[in-house]
């Protein structure tokens, strides 16, 4: 009797300690405590249930499909332990299994022909999947045709039946049912695709036929004149053009360039795009008609209107800004109303590199219209990139929860694209801490996002949403693919890499070091204005902290609630003690691994890992980072760079060990073919001597191997001639940061010069224009500033 007491005492001990393990997301630690329960009590029911969800959110499928197969021998007469037996198989790749046990089961399932059970559709669309997935085309095409009256989703039924005829080559049979799909949706591009690869058209005349014959059947469909566009030419694509957009511009679609925009690669296409739309432009300027040769129907006023709106977007996207911002304007003058047109605007500056100017005319979209959420998030957005934080948060204020702060409400909801540009915001104001907050946050973010699935490894099972739980699977695999999750890594990689280089320093010190060499009357300056500030500074924190307190007892309660439910509070992250990190590179690697492993097609992942070995100092790890970087693209700039410091760091380090050294150059050898930096850099500017970034890599790499050549490498960097591509402000910034060395009194001379050739951009913009368009944004506009701003 005590042995039996003492067994159970130590199951319910190991249980209950798991349990405790798990709220605190420590699954692997209770892993092992279930398992240390499992000894006791080897067909306990909860216990191994509570094991198969761990198992599963930890990806042990091995594991999953042994617990699973004991959850079926002891209870076979429930639901759950079938399903959850095939999915262990499913996710093992074990296809045929998986479709065995569904089909095992299913035989048991007493089900009415003609009832209508969405859990047995989903149950049947499930296994016709793993069919599928398993190359069984014939078997799924039989399944889904003896079962297809008791599956609900009848449109994923249709849209299955003509994928597996395509891969049955049964091509007459899905012609048939992609000409239904049409029926029921003719504005689905992939429904013309399935219909192109079933008809097998031999020549361009007979592909164009398909498209006719729909827009016959349909003729209001867009798509049925869209997908032509991309495989006609010549006077076939203006004919086809031509019908498309005067559809367009008389209904008034204001997306019909971004539906153009993948054509504009092709520079034939887009000269007839050009002539076409400056056609329609001009005669409906004096005709009110399309063409002169028009059988007199006048067109509304708002069709000059609308191509005066694509033309501003056409201009914009083949980089000639002045025209883009006469037509805009022109559209403007003439409906002063329509908020699409200062969008339009605002990227139009964007593009051309005034993102100050932009974020003033989205506010003027924004103010037209303040009830519309999408146009306040666009000019937060704008607001961020030109670095007003604090006017972004006021703008997102208006959308955000009562009584609490945008930013930490923004943060609870997630909102990783304002976190994004917030942290880029900082970044570049060197607020490094801030920036690493926000990365921070996103990081946080994914892990709660990975976390949140737990819940659904019983519900999806329990409602047979079987499709979407291994979906859901299968994205939470690949989650840091996300392009906000690279985006934030890539920064904080940047940061951490900056704060190891540049380690911040004491204000204090830093202070009194610069005004030991001012004068009284300078002192006395400087004092008035660090005292204004101070005071500035302290009416901010004052007002900050009424609002803090204010809210303090409403978040309060929320964040206990939070912080049990989540299993306890999180470190809070102080952007001080984030910049202040003892060692930049360990933090850094944290970032990187996740990239490593799932960013791989990435070139911008294999040189941010190159930029932490080789301050680490980790020659294979380097040799490792550029080897898969090449591969990628063996010509990109900042990868010859990281090659120029690869070689001279092996030939010159006397610390490698000889197996270690001979193995680099070895490789070295075999893969670039030349080991010599000096000779390699000038191979690489011969190469690329006609693109301006590849230039500029080459002249870093010229003056960072032998300083005395600074005068030919910046003449090189600051080439302007009209043969040359790939423009770009960067040669401006390496003139200012040092690494084509002093160069100030040039890099003033070559922005001067840039000026010329991009009026608009911000960057080329002399001293003071960058002030003066801060108050503009802010709504405080003088005279003297709308001139300045206009002369420029």
């Amino acid at each position: 009797m005590t042995v039996i007491v003492l067994a159970a005492f130590c199951l319910y001990c190991w249980h209950v300690y798991g349990l405790l393990q798990r709220s605190d997301k420590k699954y692997d630690e209770a892993i092992k405590c279930y398992r240390n329960a499992l000894k006791w009590d080897k067909d306990n029911l909860q216990i191994l249930r509570d094991l198969s969800l761990l198992q599963i959110q930890m990806r042990d499928l091995e594991g999953y499909r042994e617990t699973r197969y004991q959850l079926l021998q002891l209870r076979p007469a429930q639901r759950a332990s079938w399903i959850g037996y095939a999915i262990a198989y499913h996710l093992l790749e074990d296809y045929e299994m998986a479709a065995k046990i569904i089909e095992e089961f299913r035989k048991t399932q007493q089900t009415s022909p003609d009832k209508v059970d969405y859990e047995y559709s989903e149950l049947l669309l499930y296994q016709n999947q793993v069919l599928r997935e398993a190359g069984l085309f014939r078997e799924a095409l039989e399944h889904l045709t003896t079962y297809e009256k008791q599956i609900c989703d009848k449109l994923a039924v249709e849209e299955t039946k003509g994928e597996l005829l395509l891969s049955l080559e049964r091509f007459e049979e899905a012609a048939d049912v992609y000409n239904r799909l049409q029926e029921r949706n003719p504005e689905n591009w992939s429904y013309y695709h399935g219909l192109e690869k079933a008809l097998k058209p031999a020549s361009t005349e007979e592909k164009l036929k398909i498209y006719e014959e729909a827009w016959e059947k349909y003729p209001k469909g867009l798509v049925p004149l869209r997908l032509p566009l991309s495989f006609l030419s010549g006077d076939k694509f203006r004919e086809c053009l031509d019908r498309y957009l005067r559809m367009n511009f008389s209904k008034g679609c204001p997306p019909v360039f971004t539906t153009l925009r993948s054509l504009y690669q092709d520079k034939e296409k887009v000269s007839i795009i050009e002539d076409l739309v400056v056609g329609f432009e001009t005669s409906l300027r004096s005709s009110r008609m399309f063409s002169p040769d028009d059988d007199g129907k006048e067109e509304p006023p708002t069709t000059l209107l609308w191509v005066q709106y694509f033309l501003a977007q056409h201009y914009d996207q083949i980089g000639q800004h002045t025209m883009a911002l006469d037509y805009i304007n022109a559209a403007i003058e003439s409906t002063p109303t329509l908020i699409e047109l200062f969008l339009i605007k605002a990227k139009i500056y964007k593009h051309a590199g005034n993102i100050r100017e932009a974020a003033r005319w989205m506010d003027e979209a924004q103010a037209l219209d303040t009830a519309d959420r999408f146009i306040n998030s666009k000019c937060a957005k704008y607001l961020l990139k030109a670095g007003l934080v604090k006017e972004a948060e006021e703008m997102c204020a208006k959308f955000t929860r009562e009584g609490a702060s945008a930013v930490e409400n923004l943060n609870e909801m997630q909102c990783m694209w304002f976190q994004t540009e917030c942290a880029l915001a900082y970044k570049s104001m060197k607020k490094y801490g801030e920036a690493l907050k926000k990365c921070h946050e996103i990081e946080r973010h994914f892990v709660e996002i990975t976390d949140d699935q737990f819940d659904f490894h019983t519900y999806c099972m329990r409602k047979m949403t079987l499709r979407s739980y291994v979906d859901l699977l299968k994205l939470e695999d690949v989650l840091r693919m996300h392009p906000f999750y690279f985006k934030a890594s890539q920064t904080a990689i940047q940061i951490y890499l900056n704060l190891h280089d540049n380690p911040l320093t004491d204000d204090s010190k830093e202070l009194q070091a610069d005004t030991g060499n001012l004068t009284d009357k300078e002192l006395k300056k400087l004092r008035n204005k660090q005292r204004r500030a101070q005071k500035k500074a302290q009416l901010e924190e004052e007002k900050k902290n009424a609002e803090k307190e204010k809210q303090l007892k409403n978040q309060k309660k929320k964040k206990e609630d939070d912080d049990e439910e989540i299993g306890g509070p999180k470190e809070e992250l102080i952007p001080e003690k984030l910049a202040r990190v003892e060692n930049p590179l360990d933090e850094a690697v944290k970032f990187l691994t996740p990239l490593k492993n799932l960013v791989k097609n990435k070139i911008d992942t294999h040189l941010l890992a190159f930029e932490i070995y080789f301050r680490k100092e980790k020659y294979l790890l380097m040799l490792q980072s550029v080897k898969r970087a090449y591969a990628i693209d063996p010509d990109h700039p900042w990868l010859h760079q990281c090659l120029v410091r690869f070689f001279k760091g092996v030939s010159e380090s006397k610390d490698l060990a000889e197996s270690v050294s001979m193995v680099l150059k070895q490789e070295i050898s075999r893969l670039f073919g030349e080991s010599n930096a000096k000779s390699f850099n000038q191979a690489f500017l011969t190469k690329h001597f006609n693109s301006i970034p590849h230039r500029v890599a080459a002249a870093k790499m010229m003056f960072y191997l032998d300083p005395s050549t600074q005068k030919k490498a910046v003449e090189l960097a600051i080439a302007l001639d009209e043969s040359l591509n790939n423009r770009n402000i960067q040669v401006l910034e390496s003139l200012r940061d040092g690494s084509l060395g002093e160069a100030k009194e040039t890099a003033e001379l070559y922005r001067v010069e840039c000026l010329k050739i991009y009026p608009y951009t911000l960057a080329f913009m002399p001293p003071g224009y960058e002030e003066n368009m801060k108050i503009a944004v802010n709504g405080d506009v003088s005279t003297e500033t709308e001139e300045l701003a206009n002369d420029m």
